[in-house]
C-alpha cells in the first residue's frame, strides 16, 4: 500500500518517510509522474539553453518540457522568453533552433506573424474578428519569466517563485569563482535513456559506484578508496612508491580526460604531463598534495599564458572549496575539476524515459573561432561514441530501471554519509507535491544544492 505524509497542504502519495529508505514506485507510478508535472516542473527553474546557442541577434531555440514550450531568443534589447503557442490558435510557432530576424515567427495554419520580441505583427483578415480580441494584450505572444547564471537561460512557469539566485543558493559563489559563466561548448551529446529522470539522475549523486561501474579510475587511485573497504580490488595500489604516485595520478587525470573530456579538458592534460620528472616527497600522500598544487598552478599559468578568461585555480579551490559533480536542483549538473566542467541536464519524457544531455566545457580565448554546435548529437543510449564513463553509466541504467519492477523490491536503501544527496532532493521534490512555501522550499534547495556524497541532511521541511 503507498506510503503518503499528510503535509500542511497536501498529501503525498509514496512519500519518503525514511530518509535512507525511498518507495520504488517514485520511479515509475504514473501517478506520482503525473504529480511532478502538476506540482514539480510549473514551478522550478529550469536550465532552458546555454547563452552560446543564440549568439546573434534574431537566433532562437526552443525548450520543452513534458507538454510546454517556450521559445528563447535573443533580441535586440536581451534575451527574451516566449510561449511557444500562436496567440490565435494555440499552433506551436518554434521547433529547434533558428533565426528569426528577418522573417520573424509565422504560424503555419492561418499565417499571424510575430516579431522577434513577439509582439504580433499581422492578422489575416483582422476585420473579421471583433476589435477588442485582438487587442496587443490578447495577441502578442505570452512571456515566460527568464533569468540567467552561468551562461545560461533558465525559466520558470511560476512568476511568484523566488528568484533563480535565490532558489539556488551557496553553489552560485563556489561556481562563480571558477569561472562559469565564461565556460564554452566543446561538444554536446543526448540520447533517450529507458529510465526514470530521478533514477538517471541518481547515478552522479554518488561516487560508491565507481568502484564496480568505473573500475579504470579504480586502478589508476593512487591512494585507494574512500570507503574502510580492504576488499579485493578495492585499494589496488596500496602501498605505492611516492615517485609512482605522479605517474599514476597523471594516467588517472588522462583517463578522466578521455572517459569525460569537461571534467579534465584535453588542454589541462597537456601541461599536466609534463609533471613527470616533478620531485616530491617520499609519503605518498605528500606527494599526491604536491601533485596536485604544481598541476594546478601549471594550469593556470597555462591559461592566463593563452588569453584564456582564466583563474587562480589553487586559490580558489582554498577559498572556495567545490565538489566533483555540483547539482542544481531540479535537473542540472556542473562538474569542475580544475578549470574545464562537464554538464548535464535531464528532462522526464515518460514515467520510465528520460532525455539525457552532456555537454563538454572550457575556457576559451575571448573571440576565438570555434564550431560551436547549435544542437544536440543525438545517440543512441547504448551508441560507442559516448566516452566511456557515461557508456558505463548507461548500461547500468536501464537494468536498474526493470529491477525496481522485481518482486519483494519495495524501497531504495542509502548509505547515511556517501548517498545522502538522493535522499535531499527526493524530499525536496515532496514538498513541491505538498504545495508547501515557496520561500520555505528555497531555502531547502540551498541545502540540497550540493556535492555529490553528501551525508543525509535536515533540510527545513
Amino acid at each position: 500500500m503507498a506510503s503518503t505524509v499528510a503535509t500542511d497542504r497536501e498529501p503525498v502519495p509514496f512519500a519518503v518517510t525514511d530518509p535512507e529508505m525511498i518507495p520504488v514506485e517514485r520511479y515509475y507510478d504514473e501517478a506520482f509522474f503525473q504529480l511532478e508535472k502538476e506540482k514539480l516542473w510549473p514551478h522550478v527553474w529550469q536550465m532552458a539553453c546555454r547563452l552560446e546557442e543564440i549568439p546573434e541577434v534574431g537566433d532562437y531555440v526552443e525548450y520543452s518540457i513534458l507538454e510546454k514550450s517556450v521559445i528563447i531568443v535573443r533580441t535586440k534589447t536581451g534575451v527574451k522568453a516566449l510561449h511557444n503557442a500562436c496567440r490565435h490558435r494555440g499552433v506551436r510557432l518554434a521547433t529547434g533552433p533558428g533565426n528569426c530576424k528577418t522573417t520573424g515567427f509565422i504560424c503555419p495554419f492561418h499565417g499571424w506573424r510575430y516579431n522577434m520580441d513577439g509582439v504580433n505583427t499581422f492578422v489575416f483578415g483582422k476585420q473579421v474578428f471583433n476589435a477588442a480580441l485582438l487587442e496587443h494584450a490578447e495577441i502578442d505572444l505570452a512571456p515566460c519569466r527568464v533569468e540567467f547564471w552561468a551562461g545560461c537561460a533558465f525559466i520558470n512557469f511560476d512568476d511568484n517563485a523566488p528568484s533563480l539566485l535565490d532558489s539556488l543558493g551557496p553553489v552560485v559563489d563556489r561556481l562563480n569563482a571558477r569561472n562559469v559563466d565564461k565556460l564554452k561548448m566543446d561538444w554536446w551529446y543526448a540520447t533517450v535513456l529507458p529510465t526514470n529522470w530521478k533514477l538517471a539522475m541518481e547515478a552522479f549523486q554518488e561516487g560508491y559506484h565507481t568502484m564496480k561501474t568505473h573500475p579504470q579510475l579504480n586502478t589508476l587511485s593512487a591512494l585507494g578508496n574512500p570507503y574502510g573497504n580492504d576488499a579485493e580490488g578495492m585499494t589496488p595500489n596500496k602501498g605505492i612508491s611516492a615517485k609512482d604516485t605522479v605517474k599514476l595520478n597523471i594516467e588517472f587525470m588522462a583517463r578522466l580526460s578521455s572517459g569525460m573530456a569537461g571534467m579534465v579538458h584535453e588542454s589541462e592534460v597537456a601541461v599536466i604531463e609534463k609533471l613527470h620528472d616533478m620531485e616530491v616527497p617520499d609519503d605518498p600522500v605528500q606527494a599526491t598534495m604536491m601533485f596536485y598544487g604544481k598541476a594546478n598552478e601549471a594550469v593556470t599559468a597555462d591559461g592566463f599564458a593563452r588569453g584564456v578568461p582564466m583563474f587562480d585555480v589553487n586559490k580558489v579551490m582554498q577559498e572556495q572549496p567545490f565538489h566533483a559533480v555540483e547539482y542544481m536542483f531540479p535537473h542540472f549538473f556542473l562538474l569542475p575539476m580544475i578549470s574545464a566542467m562537464s554538464s548535464y541536464r535531464i528532462r522526464p519524457l515518460t514515467p520510465e524515459t528520460c532525455l539525457f544531455e552532456i555537454w563538454s566545457l572550457a575556457l576559451r580565448p575571448e573571440g576565438e573561432d570555434y564550431d560551436t554546435p547549435r544542437a544536440p548529437t543525438v545517440l543512441p543510449y547504448n551508441s560507442d561514441q559516448f566516452p566511456e564513463i557515461p557508456r558505463q553509466d548507461y548500461y547500468n541504467l536501464p537494468l536498474q530501471q526493470l529491477g525496481l519492477h522485481a518482486g519483494g523490491f519495495t524501497h531504495m536503501r542509502l548509505s547515511h554519509s556517501h548517498e545522502g544527496l538522493i535522499s535531499n532532493y527526493q524530499r525536496l521534490i515532496d514538498g513541491y507535491l505538498a504545495g508547501r512555501d515557496p520561500q520555505l522550499l528555497a531555502k531547502a534547495a540551498h541545502v540540497v544544492n550540493s556535492g555529490f556524497e553528501a551525508p543525509i541532511a535536515d533540510i527545513g521541511l
